[in-house]
């Protein structure tokens, strides 16, 4: 699918609520800047941004009659096509905003989904991010009047069927029925590549990091034939990668989606079949844009993210990326590296790394099986050497000195430790 092209670029006022009420979606000059950044991404043009200060949203219309006036104001006088908000708006909001400004209103996730939209390669990409795209307009289904009947596209218009989703629901549910029927399988065919992938018994490495922070560069240069551009979400579809070190060490590398401030939930939920992956990695790299002064907090998120996957006990490697374009040393702890992934520099230390952090202690273990798990007992003999077997009736004792990943695929697969 190729990428969607606009016959020109669309101009947009960009406002935002700094309101403590609203915790993580209240906006700041940081989150506005990036929205701008978004909204280039998505192929526009940023000819206004309005930053409000309140103590609460306005239940009405998010940021209150006076300021709206003002934000419609500035966007007659722009010749601007969009108002797009920083923060999530509830489907009468959006309504109201669209009455009261007589102009198309979209909020940070409706922006971060169609940038999605138009990026999908795959059909896997373009499953998860359909997915995710019903979803959120089941969610506004009320609010998007305005939205979803541009059927000349433009931003906020890409993806599937708009000119239905006013007066349909029930066409709504049951494509998103339809798709989650999709996604299953979609997670049962990575659940047995996995499979594999533990089977062989190389370690598997899951790359996540901010947008933008070097994820896909990083594997390029690690593994060569992946190209990384500088752009926000440039890889939404997963990307694996096979390394071998001179001396046979062997690492599957897997590239993930980058992360985002204020990431639209149903996309995270869409795309649990890609993050999956970093429940299931032997190790994660954390990549960091250390030439971004926004670092600490691109950090944040997505350690944050991280720890609602599910993947929080996971052995992570910091890796600080960009160091070309620094001056300040970077705050290493155990196992982190500085490495400039563009120019190949550090990657040695990347590698002697991930070796050190991956040496997983052994202990003694007992499972017990049933005669139909014996193929089990084939695979653990390759993966951990020295196995004994007692064979009772109704069942076989194994005995083992396994690392925790092991222990833990073998319970996954049934086998119950004594």
């Amino acid at each position: 699918m190729e990428e969607t092209k606009h016959e020109k670029t669309e101009r947009a006022v960009l406002v935002g609520l700094d309101c403590p009420l609203l915790e993580h979606d209240s906006s700041d000059y940081e989150s506005m800047e990036e929205l701008a950044l978004l909204l280039e991404a998505a192929g526009g043009e940023c000819v206004g941004s309005v930053l409000q200060r309140r103590p609460a949203p306005d239940a009405a219309t998010f940021i209150g009659e006076g300021k709206a006036e003002e934000i419609k104001k500035l966007a007659e006088e722009s010749g601007a096509e969009l108002v797009i908000f920083d923060n999530e708006l509830s489907p009468s909001q959006l309504r109201n905003l669209s009455k009261t400004l007589d102009t198309t209103v979209l909020d940070r996730p409706a922006l971060i989904l169609d940038i999605f939209a138009g990026r999908a390669r795959t059909s896997e990409g373009r499953l998860q991010v359909e997915l995710a795209q019903y979803r959120y307009m089941l969610s506004k289904l009320s609010g998007l009047g305005t939205a979803m009947s541009r059927l000349g596209g433009g931003i906020g218009t890409r993806g599937p069927g708009e000119s239905k989703l006013e007066s349909d629901r029930r066409h709504i549910r049951r494509r998103i029925a339809h798709l989650e029927e999709e996604f299953e399988r979609v997670r049962r065919v990575r659940g047995t590549q996995r499979e594999r992938r533990v089977k062989s018994g190389v370690p598997t490495v899951a790359i996540v990091g901010y947008t933008n922070a070097g994820k896909s560069t990083l594997l390029g240069a690690l593994c060569g034939g992946v190209a990384g551009r500088d752009r926000l979400f440039d890889t939404l579809d997963p990307t694996t990668r096979a390394y071998t070190a001179p001396d046979g060490f062997r690492l599957i590398f897997s590239d993930t989606v980058g992360f985002v401030r204020k990431l639209p939930h149903t996309l995270v939920e869409a795309f649990k079949a890609t993050l999956e992956e970093l429940e299931y990695a032997d190790a994660i790299l954390h990549v960091i844009d250390y030439s971004s002064p926004e670092w600490e907090r691109q950090a944040e998120v997505t350690e944050s993210l991280i720890e609602e996957l599910g993947a929080a006990a996971t052995p992570r490697i910091r890796v600080f990326n960009k160091m070309d374009l620094c001056t300040e040393p970077a705050p290493l702890r155990e196992y982190d590296v500085a490495v400039s992934a563009a120019k190949g520099e550090g990657l040695d230390r990347l590698i002697a790394s991930l070796r050190a952090a991956l040496a997983k202690p052994k202990r003694p273990v007992t499972f017990a099986l049933e005669y139909s798990q014996l193929g089990l007992v084939e695979w653990l003999r390759e993966r951990a050497g020295a196995v004994e077997v007692e064979y009772e009736p109704g069942t076989v004792t194994v005995r083992a000195e396994c690392d925790e990943p092991t222990v833990q695929y073998l319970k996954s697969r049934g086998a119950v430790e004594k």
